[in-house]
């Protein structure tokens, strides 16, 4: 059988896979490719093999095919290579694992070839070891763009900002590299020398804590480039990280208008929906999800989102499948960290939020680590943290709020407490979780009018569902039993599905009945029907 190699290159090209390997298996074979008649024939058919196997996603034996054509490419004569090397800028096709030129072997582009290969299969150091035996003159665009991503994956951030900066010296719009440069500290000067936009600066903004600066230059940009997915994205982030989680998902469900498909951050948006105790709309997007990319990392999270109000033990399952299909993964982390400490694991806690403050320092990571840290009795790591936090995010309510809740959780520090949750609210008085915080202050040092007084005065200016259930926990505390009721069913009328205002108020109905509404025979009827909901909730799934 007669196998004419450009008709293996027509199936590559149109990524006809399975026919290619198949067609690959002739052309590896074939008497024409005699190792001692033609070497260089024989390491372009493996190349082509390679190709199609990479495209057919068997990294391993691509991985192979590669390597034995490169020892070929040994053997070939000096002066062939030398000529195969300057038909780089010539080759009819691209670098990618599926496009290399067919009539001669670039013993560069195979070593690329089998970076790729490494890198789809998590072997990083490999990689790394492979990109480094390229040349620097020979290395093209996407080949030391990779090589910033290998650098900073093993820490060296130094080589790893290098590479970005030639990336965008050769092309100024490489928006990944100027999101990279940013992360890893480089100045907004320094980078907009390269790249002279307001993306950079919001960029920068960010990276360094500023949220609010990040947020002003993006809504700017939004008003240039309406619907522009991927600043609606950047945006919606940056709310969900900052606590500002109606504007979070808003934006994310801007973008679910504008393209359904999208995936990048759903599992941010599907956290949020679940804080928001929102089942519907979280089921849906974990259907779409799946349908979309069933092996992306966002799918876990998310899946690990939906199975956390039923079963914590799974949903910390799916946390981890995350992390093991991309252990970079930033929200896999905070996801498994959160779920770690339902499950009365802080110890665990700790190393997952650490893993996402090693990526990413973000407020997330920075209030994980002090409530694992004061659940594990640690008070002066949590401190520390927290000063951290207040250190590196400048005028921000949220980490004054983070020292004083390690304050508060010791009753000498409870007046250091008060005064670090009275400089957020100044600081930024919109913020609810420090009034909460006072609020719960109050209450434990006896000063429940103050607390009732606080509650009110902010219930009258946002109608929040979370203020309501404080205030009726503090009315039912004090046993203003009707008030507390009130309450409570505020709270539903605004989010029908607040589990505290639930379970509050299934208690405060009990207790108006004159009921035990901690008796046991009542923890077993609730635990039926909770059981019951799970598979209604599976079956919808």
């Amino acid at each position: 059988m007669e196998v004419p190699k450009d008709q293996m290159s027509t199936l590559l090209d149109n990524g006809l896979f399975d026919s290619a390997q198949m067609l690959g298996c002739f052309l590896v074979s074939s008497a024409g490719a005699n190792i001692e008649a033609s070497p260089s024939l024989k390491a372009e058919y493996l190349v082509l093999q390679g190709d199609a196997l990479f495209g057919e996603k068997e990294f391993r034996r691509a991985l192979n095919m590669y390597k034995q054509a490169l020892q070929h490419c040994k053997s070939i004569p000096r002066q062939a290579t030398s000529n195969s090397r300057n038909s780089l800028s010539t080759s009819s096709r691209s670098s990618s694992p599926n496009s290399l030129s067919v009539s001669t072997i670039n013993d560069n582009e195979v070593k690329f070839k089998i970076t790729l290969c490494h890198c789809s299969l998590n072997e990083h150091r490999a990689a790394l070891v492979e990109m480094e035996g390229i040349p620097l003159k020979a290395r093209t665009l996407r080949m030391n763009l990779t090589l910033g991503k290998l650098y900073r994956v093993s820490r060296n951030n130094r080589a790893s900002i290098a590479c970005y900066k030639d990336c965008l010296r050769h092309c100024p719009y490489i928006l990944e590299a100027v999101t990279a440069l940013a992360e890893l500290g480089v100045s907004s000067k320094e980078i907009l020398l390269l790249f002279s936009q307001r993306y950079v600066e919001a960029q920068c903004c960010i990276a360094s804590n500023d949220y609010k600066g990040g947020l002003d230059i993006f809504s700017e940009l939004l008003q240039r480039f309406p619907n522009n997915v991927h600043i609606l994205l950047e945006t919606a982030k940056v709310e969900a990280i900052i606590g500002r989680n109606d504007e979070a998902i808003m934006n994310f469900e801007k973008v679910r208008f504008v393209d359904p498909y999208v995936l990048t951050y759903m599992d941010e948006y599907a956290m949020l929906l679940k804080s928001k105790s929102d089942p519907s709309k979280l089921n849906k997007l974990v259907h779409d999800m799946l349908h979309i990319d069933s092996g992306r990392p966002e799918i876990f999270v998310a899946l690990s989102a939906l199975w956390e109000r039923k079963d914590e033990r799974r949903a910390l399952s799916f946390a981890e499948k995350s992390l093991r299909t991309d252990d970079r993964h930033i929200a896999g982390y905070i996801m498994k960290g959160n779920l770690c400490m339902s499950l009365n694991r802080p110890d665990t806690a700790v190393t997952a939020f650490r893993g996402a403050q090693e990526l990413r320092a973000d407020l997330r990571s920075y209030q994980g680590l002090v409530r694992a840290y004061l659940a594990l009795s640690k008070s002066k790591e949590a401190l520390f943290t927290a000063r951290e936090a207040m250190k590196v995010m400048h005028q921000s309510a949220k980490a004054l709020k983070l020292v004083g809740d390690v304050h508060a959780s010791n009753s000498s520090g409870r007046e250091k407490a008060r005064k670090f949750y009275e400089s957020a609210l100044r600081l930024e008085p919109g913020f609810l979780g420090a009034a909460l915080a006072l609020a719960d202050l109050h209450v434990v040092e006896g000063r429940n009018k103050e607390a009732v007084s606080l509650l009110e005065r902010y219930l009258r200016d946002w109608a929040d569902d979370s203020l309501h259930v404080k205030l009726a926990q503090v009315f039912a505390a004090t046993n203003m039993l009707s008030d507390a009721l009130s309450h409570y069913q505020a709270a539903l009328r605004i989010n029908p599905q607040n589990e505290a205002a639930k379970k509050g108020l299934e208690r405060l109905e009990k207790q108006m009945k004159g009921m035990d509404p901690d008796a046991p025979e009542e923890e077993e009827e609730i635990e039926a029907e909770d059981a019951e909901g799970d598979q209604e909730d599976t079956e919808l799934l």
